[in-house]
């Protein structure tokens, strides 16, 4: 259901504040604030809303910048309908999206880069064995009833150690959980 719609950022992140959808579907280029603008104005103010980013430039910078901006999608104008639905929904659910074509050109990039040079002063060991396998599996773009089932436990199961995981390395949401498993080396591209 559409809560409400806007032609320009800052009247989305008031609408965002006042209406507090599960998922704000923004522009990367609108007037007044863009849609990084946005993503940083809606995590800023801790608001319960997921930023989706529809871009029409496609460019790993900006995809970068939108992830950095606090985004948990990033998906070009041209998506079919049917797919951005289905990301609107994984979003929803606290997943996060980014254009497979996007995602194949950057990947290899984070991969190569060592995780010295990415500033990356995270402990992997605060991780249980438990949420550390949960983070391998959600950094290859699995789903909680996905993990829930390879695993064998429920899917609150999963989210609990979802929450913890994000929690002990303070991250914000599976996108960042997701670069961060690529910068420290844990999985690579291909495994």
């Amino acid at each position: 259901m559409i809560a409400g719609e806007s032609g320009d950022g800052a009247d989305a992140v008031e609408l965002a504040r006042r209406l507090l959808p599960d998922v704000l579907v923004t522009d990367a280029a609108l007037p007044r604030m863009d849609g990084a603008a946005v993503a940083r104005a809606v995590t800023a103010a801790r608001l319960p809303v997921r930023v989706l980013v529809l871009t029409a430039r496609d460019s790993d910078e900006e995809l970068v910048e939108m992830i950095g901006a606090g985004a948990a999608g990033y998906l070009r104008m041209d998506t079919p309908p049917e797919e951005l639905v289905a990301a609107i929904r994984a979003v929803a659910a606290g997943g996060a999206v980014i254009t497979p074509q996007v995602l194949a050109r950057v990947l290899p990039r984070i991969s190569a880069a060592p995780a010295a040079d990415a500033g990356v002063t995270v402990d992997l060991r605060a991780l249980t064995g438990r949420e550390r396998e949960v983070l391998i599996h959600v950094a290859r773009g699995r789903t909680n009833a996905e993990i829930a089932e390879v695993l064998q436990v429920s899917e609150t199961t999963v989210k609990t150690h979802v929450g913890h995981m994000l929690a002990k390395l303070r991250l914000r949401d599976r996108t960042q959980a997701v670069v961060l498993a690529y910068e420290t080396g844990l999985v690579r591209p291909g495994s």
